[in-house]
């Protein structure tokens, strides 16, 4: 079993990939050059033979305080011993020639015995490296790849791994740097520590002070925006759902799935957290990636997409991990990716109206993609779909699917509408009320006041917390508080809000799984907009105390265990932090989406 939980683990990136820093001083994931390729540090998921790098102190010592450099994502951890102080600060370069990473220690008083242990492990773990020594450290190649590592110490081998044992004195600084490089191309200069520091630090903090958050959750705002950076692929522009995979959503269950892509259905939450906080040039890369993505036939949209846009992302399971705590199978790839799930036409359509309304410029090409992808939608939106949850089970008429395809109609009115663009309005403005029947008919149940999971079933789903959100009911309509209490009557534990109850619905998967943090985000916003403001307030503070101690959250929270689970750090629940926070503040109807859905259910809630 793991040694880390997975909230004892802290994020470091380069806008390119990303390692995950556990309390204990051990780098315990990593994957090089960039987020979806082959890691060569997975202790994460397998922790005696997959690879990672610990620098902590020899003896016994007490980690005394972690922390993020204020609007950065460089990580300091202070260690004490009964001999001495010292500092462990982590980074990774924003990233210029090469993909580096770097520890330096730092005596801060008295004088501390230190261990490094690196044990590098390719292809998550399966392949142990050529190690020669360098007049600086060491040079590790595997096949096509090849890592180098420059330290100020002496450093020596031990067992298939690199190990080193120093001193460190009030006033030294010991500095290691990890490069990795193509190992058919000539080796790069590695970063100089200091100066890479100085350089990172401003980039980070320069970036933060363009927010526009304020408030009395403006740290919390931050810390996920900041993350939220970080799961972007600067060279596309695309976010990451998570920079890791199969950390399990059931401790010893098989619901582990690999979350280095990019969904198009976090497009629209994605650029609300963003343009709300100011953050415009992000914004737009990220439509930008959206667009190149999606390019092509409109009946091959995917769900998900590589971060550089690739559409086959193959499914495997990696039988030489034993995953985390148990939890297997190990998997790399997702198979959802060719899964038909018909809220994403929505989704994106939504997306780019949203962009429209705020940033605008460059939207031509956009609108002749969504004349095609609504084209498509009107021919497909009656079949029945595998669900934002990407069931595994058989296809349903899932009533947030078909809630979707109501806003894809929904936004075309709009944007025709408001910007005089081209199109079949009337016949939009038809299918948006056909699509508004078919769920009043079928994805409400009257005798118990509240909307259901799928027709013809009478579970419940947290994704009917988000129909007041698109604009498909008031948020005081009767039949949106009644789904409101049904949900937190029936699909909560200890006060927070499961996806759906797995044992009840055909997912085609055993298990159960814990609460998803972001649909208790989605309730928070759908108390606001029933009016019962105290409720959510108590419910958003709850949640905030959900996050690690440097302001993560994963995927899911086990209410029993009190610890997180899932794929960490989960963009999804950051992008609902961000937007509860925002929606608190604006007192229900302030964000430019908040208004953008208010007129659209003013003008299309009786259509």
């Amino acid at each position: 079993m793991s040694a880390s939980r997975i909230e004892e683990y802290a994020l470091i990136g380069d806008l390119h990939t990303a390692a995950m820093v556990s309390a204990n001083g051990s780098i315990d994931w990593l994957c090089l050059p960039r987020f979806d390729s082959p890691a060569c540090f997975a202790a994460m998921l397998d922790e005696n033979s997959a690879g990672r790098w610990l620098l902590a102190p020899a003896g016994a010592g007490r980690c005394t305080r972690r922390r993020y450099r204020d609007g950065t994502l460089i990580l300091e951890t202070e260690w004490e011993t009964s001999t001495g102080h010292v500092r462990v600060t982590d980074f990774m370069p924003v990233r210029d020639h090469a993909a580096d990473l770097v520890r330096v220690v730092e005596g801060l008083e008295g004088s501390v015995e230190m261990v490094t242990h690196l044990l590098l492990r390719f292809d998550y773990g399966h392949v142990v490296p050529w190690v020669t020594r360098t007049e600086r450290g060491i040079l590790a190649v595997a096949g096509p790849e090849a890592v180098q590592v420059t330290a100020d110490v002496p450093l020596s081998g031990r067992d298939l791994s690199t190990v080193a044992q120093f001193t460190v004195e009030a006033g030294d600084r010991v500095r290691f740097v990890l490069t990795w490089c193509a190992s058919h191309e000539p080796q790069p200069t590695p970063a100089d520590p200091d100066t890479a520091l100085v350089v990172t630090e401003q980039f980070w903090t320069e970036w933060s002070s363009r927010s526009t958050a304020y408030g009395p959750n403006m740290d919390a705002i931050q810390r996920s925006l900041i993350t939220l950076k970080a799961l972007t692929y600067q060279p596309t522009g695309g976010i990451v759902a998570a920079p890791t995979t199969s950390l399990p959503e059931q401790l010893g269950g098989p619901r582990n799935w690999d979350y280095r892509y990019c969904w198009l259905r976090d497009a629209t939450l994605a650029l609300q957290s963003l343009l709300t906080a100011g953050y415009t040039d992000e914004a737009r890369s990220w439509r930008d990636w959206l667009l190149r993505a999606v390019a092509g036939d409109p009946a091959d949209l995917r769900i998900m997409y590589g971060i550089d846009g690739r559409r086959r992302l193959p499914e495997e399971q990696l039988d030489w991990l034993d995953g985390y705590a148990g939890s297997s199978p190990v998997r790399v790839g997702n198979a959802a990716a060719g899964q038909l799930q018909l809220d994403v036409w929505g989704e994106v359509l939504d997306g780019l109206a949203l962009t429209r309304s705020t940033i605008g410029s460059g939207e031509e090409d956009a609108w002749d993609l969504q004349l095609a992808l609504i084209e498509h939608l009107e021919t497909v939106w009656q079949e029945p779909d595998n669900g934002l949850w990407e069931i595994r089970g058989p296809k349903q008429h899932f009533t947030h699917s078909k809630l979707m395809a109501w806003v894809a109609a929904d936004r075309m009115v709009q944007g025709a509408r408001r910007f005089d663009l081209p199109g079949p309005v009337r016949r939009w403005e038809r299918l948006r009320a056909a699509i508004r029947r078919d769920i009043l008919e079928n994805g409400y149940d009257a005798s118990r006041n509240t909307f259901v999971q799928a027709y013809g079933s009478h579970e419940l789903d947290a994704a009917l917390l988000l129909i007041p959100r698109v604009g498909f009911l008031p948020g005081n309509d009767p039949r949106v508080v009644g789904t409101i209490n049904a949900i937190q009557q029936h699909l909560t534990e200890d006060g927070l809000v499961l996806r759906y109850r797995p044992e009840l619905s055909d997912d085609g998967l055993p298990g159960k799984e814990g609460v998803f943090i972001a649909c208790s985000f989605w309730l928070v916003d759908a108390l606001i907009g029933a009016g019962r403001t105290a409720e959510a307030e108590n419910l958003f503070e709850r949640l905030l105390e959900l996050r690690n101690d440097v302001g993560l959250l994963s995927e899911e929270w086990d209410p029993r265990e009190h610890r997180q689970l899932g794929n960490m750090p989960q963009a999804y629940s950051h992008f609902a932090l961000v937007r509860s926070a925002f929606h608190l503040l604006a007192g229900g109807a302030g964000t430019t989406e908040d208004r953008i859905h208010i007129e659209s259910t003013k003008e299309s809630s009786h259509a």
